[in-house]
């Protein structure tokens, strides 16, 4: 039983970290800084979220209360828990500048059994979570070609199930077209046919899988710089839509502030974590930091506090424009303008949807290559993912390979359950980096730390409390794909990692 919670410490990652040749594997290149992390943290953190999640989380649907005008309350309690599990990772990422985030800081303070279940874990943050991005891409970039007269057809821009579903929900209303379902209803009467099977595939979300995919193999600098660009630019359009919008809202919109109660906001706090996911991923690239026991702390805690800000402020003008039980569409965003009669301003909102979420899939899709190749360093998958780019020193094998999984999945998966499951996923890799952060000043309190999480271990204990409250947030079901898909994992490790770990061969 011992030898599944075998731990590696901090001298042995950073050395095993160093080694180069052994399948391929090699150092990172060493090019990103603070400004760069705190870019990185705010392009993988606006994105879905603020665009789209915002409204449900705020009207309430499919079996969920609506926060209302207190969405902004939301913003604030999924903040006050990210914050916690933010001042955890900073110090891990500070004293851990290897790549792997959540998994090598479990693998250093819980175990290798739980190292090999958070890093399965994080597939769900980042490589099917970016499938929920990519998605919700492929719609607003559809819709902004249509709004300057370039057609689309709506077959090539969703998946067939959600489609399918449409056409039902259309049939059960007598015919009416709910107008968040028009694009998917389109898309199933207007689908080709080839040897009688309807093609109906989200070919959007796919090219722009495959595109980010390329940038990334070409350069972790190249890929920065895209990303740097992004983020100022779709931070000036969320800029623009609180200067704007402020200018129509109307306070009597805010009442009442709580139409639901604290139950809507806790429901709106579970579903609006989502666009708070991403901080975490500047982690996954401490390798490939300058100074990581500086940068890793300023740009983890910088682009959670300058995002919350934003959010909060997104939020009040949101609500204030329009009654906070309309809000329940794809684009909420967008949707308030366009019915004022701003459609001007409604397009530059919809570009910078596309820009935030083009932002959100360069990061995720930086993370968990990065994931992937610390744990084949480590012998828990094969050598050959730990292969490194001979002269973009990338991890080209990983990132093409995850570039090809998301980008299919991409074109057939529905987004919905996808979104919930991202969270609990999520929640569950916070809630074991903050119980890491107190093992190890047990296990090793004199190790010499450039940044530490302050209040020890009651910072830790409220950012577990806090995450594991937003997890009961969550529908049971999303809970029993999370269990299934970590037994697959457990299967997973015990028919190669196990038998293969580096540390299990390196051991007596």
């Amino acid at each position: 039983m011992s030898s599944f919670f075998r731990t590696k410490n901090l001298d042995q990652l950073t050395r095993d970290a160093d080694l180069s040749g052994e399948g391929g594997a090699g150092h990172l290149k060493r090019t990103l800084g603070a400004f760069d992390l705190i870019s990185l943290g705010i392009g993988a953190i606006i994105g879905t979220g603020i665009f789209a999640v915002i409204g449900t989380a705020a009207a309430g649907g499919a079996g969920h209360l609506g926060a209302g005008p207190a969405v902004s309350l939301s913003f604030i309690i999924t903040a006050v828990a990210c914050a916690f599990c933010a001042l955890c990772y900073a110090e891990f990422a500070a004293l851990v500048p290897i790549s792997g985030s959540a998994y090598t800081y479990s693998y250093a303070t819980l175990g290798e059994l739980v190292a090999w279940i958070i890093g399965w874990d994080l597939i769900i943050e980042y490589a099917v979570g970016n499938v929920a991005v990519a998605i919700a891409w492929a719609a607003y970039f559809h819709q902004l070609f249509e709004g300057v007269g370039v057609h689309i057809p709506a077959w090539l821009s969703v998946d067939y199930r959600s489609a399918h579903q449409a056409a039902d929900a259309v049939a059960a209303a007598g015919g009416a077209i709910d107008p968040s379902l028009t694009l998917n209803y389109e898309a199933w009467t207007s689908y080709p046919m080839i040897a009688g099977i309807p093609i109906i595939f989200n070919f959007l979300a796919f090219l722009i899988v495959a595109a980010v995919t390329w940038l990334l193999v070409i350069g972790i600098k190249e890929s920065a710089r895209a990303n740097n660009v992004m983020v100022i630019l779709k931070v000036i359009i969320l800029l623009f839509f609180i200067g704007v919008g402020a200018m129509y809202v109307k306070p009597e919109n805010w009442t009442p502030f709580m139409p639901n109660g604290f139950a809507g906001v806790w429901t709106g706090a579970s579903l609006i974590f989502f666009a708070f996911i991403g901080f975490d991923a500047i982690s996954t690239a401490a390798e490939e930091c300058k100074n990581p026991g500086r940068d890793m702390p300023i740009g983890i805690i910088g682009s959670l506090i300058i995002c919350t800000v934003i959010y909060i402020a997104t939020a009040f003008v949101l609500t204030g424009i329009e009654p906070w039980n309309l809000l329940g569409v794809a684009d909420p965003l967008a949707s308030v303008f366009a019915k004022i009669g701003l459609n001007w301003a409604a397009g530059i909102v919809a570009l910078g949807a596309v820009l935030s979420m083009t932002a959100v899939l360069l990061v995720f899709q930086l993370g968990q290559p990065r994931i992937f190749f610390a744990m084949s360093r480590d012998g828990l998958l094969p050598k050959y993912f730990a292969k490194v780019h001979p002269k973009y020193r990338t991890p080209h094998v990983t990132t093409i390979w995850t570039g090809v999984v998301v980008a299919l999945l991409s074109g057939i998966a529905n987004i919905n359950e996808i979104v919930e499951l991202t969270n609990i996923g999520t929640l569950y890799a916070f809630v074991l980096v903050c119980a890491g952060i107190i093992i190890l000043r047990y296990t090793d309190p004199d190790r010499p730390r450039v940044f530490r999480t302050p209040f020890v271990p009651v910072v830790p204990l409220l950012g577990i409390a806090m995450c594991i409250y937003l997890m009961a947030g969550l529908p049971w079901v999303t809970w029993v794909r999370f269990g299934v898909w970590l037994a697959v994992g457990l299967v997973f490790y015990f028919s190669y990692g196990f038998w293969k770990s580096r540390l299990r061969h390196s051991q007596p």
